[in-house]
């Protein structure tokens, strides 16, 4: 049984608890306030000299049985790469993260390459290897926003070591299965302790007119830890007080290079 009682008085909701339990309940509903002040008074930048910056460049080559770029295709792809934590800080070489990004009129490829300590993953999936709340194990995660005009809504993307997805659409902050056909593969090596995911996202999923002159923004993350405290990072960080990927004022740029 609870100490507190939510009762309600006309359109107005009061809170009824023992006189000793005051003290705990206002300092809940203090931080509580102040963390969505925070939330809702970020910075959404519109300066591109304030972001960070990220680009996608056009793929020209085949693609090889599976339907991935080739493996030389990444050799001059530009990488964007992080290893601090979701605040910019504590820096772990040994958990770094690496990204790159192709296109083409029809797909967005991403590929990430990340070291790692140990690996915790699910056992199970959906028999697509789709697996709901993959967060709650090891991933590495991009969150797409093609149109800006409204923040809170973008694209979320994971996979994890072992090849399991996770394909969301995003708005305020509530999600759905976004159905968007991505392919994956992924590939460990036990000797280097290293996985890379390859990441096959059909454009018409994302956007439903893709023009390569507009930018977009996005950020990259990556959760790494069988228990608390698991390491969170970020390519661009978020600042938020406690872990949080979903803070939109923290995107960087997407830009598309031929």
């Amino acid at each position: 049984m609870s100490l507190l009682a939510f009762r309600p008085v006309g359109k107005v909701w009061r809170v009824s608890a023992p006189f000793f339990l005051w003290p705990v309940l206002l300092a809940t509903l203090a931080a509580a306030l102040n963390y969505n002040v925070w939330r809702m008074n970020l910075p959404m930048s519109t300066n591109a000299n304030e972001l960070r910056t990220a680009s996608a460049l056009r793929l020209t080559g085949p693609l090889d049985a599976q339907g991935f770029p080739e493996k030389n295709a990444w050799e001059r792809t530009p990488l964007a790469r992080f290893e601090h934590d979701w605040q910019g800080q504590n820096p772990d070489p040994d958990r770094a993260t690496e990204v790159q990004l192709l296109w083409t009129p029809d797909t967005l490829f991403l590929r990430f390459h990340a070291r790692y300590r140990n690996i915790t993953v699910f056992p199970d999936a959906r028999e697509d290897g789709w697996r709901d709340e993959l967060w709650n194990r090891d991933v590495v995660e991009a969150f797409l926003q093609p149109d800006s005009r409204d923040p809170w809504k973008y694209k979320e993307f994971e996979v994890s070591p072992n090849g399991y997805w996770l394909d969301l659409d995003i708005v305020n902050r509530k999600y759905t299965e976004l159905h968007s056909r991505m392919l994956r593969r992924v590939v460990q090596n036990g000797q280097t302790k290293t996985w890379t995911a390859e990441l096959s996202i059909p454009m018409s999923s994302l956007t439903p007119h893709f023009d390569p002159q507009q930018s977009w923004r996005v950020n990259f993350f990556r959760v790494e830890g069988a228990a608390e405290p698991r390491f969170y990072s970020s390519w661009s960080p978020t600042f938020s007080p406690e872990p949080d990927f979903h803070v939109p004022g923290a995107f960087g740029k997407l830009v598309f290079r031929e």
